[in-house]
């Protein structure tokens, strides 16, 4: 991903994807790419998570 994003602009930008489809605000022509960004979003978010969980856990583990 060559975009510079943070979890919690991936964060927002996931909710507003979801309202987006909820609200029936996506057009047809427009599902496919939203939920594309959507998988990629989801997929930042986790590697994230996980990243940070490690670095919590080598933190906490040396103490």
């Amino acid at each position: 991903m060559e975009e510079t994003l943070n979890y919690e602009a991936a964060y927002k930008e996931l909710e507003q994807i979801y309202q987006d489809i909820n609200n029936e605000q996506v057009s047809i022509d427009e599902l496919a790419t939203k939920v594309k960004r959507a998988s990629v979003l989801i997929n930042f978010c986790q590697q994230k998570l996980r990243s940070t969980e490690e670095e919590i856990n080598g933190i906490l583990g040396g103490m």
